[in-house]
C-alpha cells in the first residue's frame, strides 16, 4: 500500500470515528435528559427537548455552512486533523492480573445490586448512567451492555417493568438465582426421562 493510499484509508477509519464519537456524545447528552423521578412521558419530556436542541442546532449549522459555504475551508480541515488523529487503542496485552470470568461475572452481579437498590429491578439504561458516572465505558449504549450481559451469561430481559416502564432490564430474582455456568459437573442424580 503506497503512502497516499495508506493516509486516505486513515482518513475515512478516522473520520468514521470521529462521527461515531459525536453521534454518541450526542445521543449520551439526550440520554441524560430522562428523569428517574418521575413516570410516563413526564420522565422522557427532556430527552425530546434535548434531541429537538440537536436538532435545532444542526438545522442552523447547516443554514450557517448553506448562507456562507468559505466557512468549509475553516471546517474541513479541523475534521481532517481530527480524523488523522490516532484513536486511543487499547493495550497489546492484557495486564498480567486480569479476572477470570467467573470474577467479573461477580463484579457485574455486585454492580447490578448496587444500581438496584432494594427495588425489584433495574432498567439497563440506569445501570449504564450508573458505570458512566463513575467514569466506565463512557462511550456505551443499552445495546452494548445488554451485549456484555449476555456475553457474561447474566440474565436480561426486555420488559422488565420499572415505575410502570417496560423495558430492557435486570431482575433482582434472576440475579439470585444460580447461574447455569455454576454447574461444573454432570447432575449426581440420573435422569428417569425416556
Amino acid at each position: 500500500m503506497t503512502r497516499l493510499q495508506h493516509l486516505a484509508v486513515g482518513l475515512v477509519d478516522g473520520s468514521g470515528h470521529v462521527a461515531r464519537r459525536l453521534a454518541g456524545r450526542a445521543a449520551a447528552w439526550v440520554r441524560a435528559g430522562r428523569r428517574e423521578d418521575l413516570a410516563g412521558i413526564a420522565a422522557v419530556l427532556g430527552c425530546w427537548v434535548r434531541l429537538g436542541l440537536v436538532v435545532a442546532g444542526l438545522w442552523v449549522f447547516w443554514r450557517i455552512v448553506r448562507a456562507t459555504p468559505a466557512l468549509l475551508w475553516a471546517l474541513v480541515p479541523c475534521w481532517i486533523v481530527a480524523s488523522l488523529r490516532k484513536p486511543p487503542s487499547e493495550p497489546a496485552a492484557p495486564p498480567a492480573t486480569a479476572p477470570t470470568k467467573q470474577a467479573e461475572i461477580e463484579a457485574v452481579r455486585a454492580l447490578l445490586f448496587e444500581a438496584m437498590g432494594d427495588r425489584p429491578a433495574v432498567h439497563l439504561s440506569t445501570v449504564l448512567k450508573h458505570l458512566q458516572k463513575r467514569g466506565h465505558h463512557p462511550d456505551w449504549t443499552v445495546t452494548d451492555l445488554r451485549v456484555r450481559l449476555e456475553a457474561l451469561g447474566i440474565p436480561h430481559d426486555r420488559r422488565v417493568k420499572v415505575g410502570r416502564i417496560p423495558t430492557w432490564g435486570v431482575r433482582r430474582r434472576d440475579l439470585e438465582a444460580p447461574s447455569p455456568d455454576d454447574g461444573t459437573g454432570p447432575s449426581p442424580t440420573s435422569s428417569t426421562a425416556a
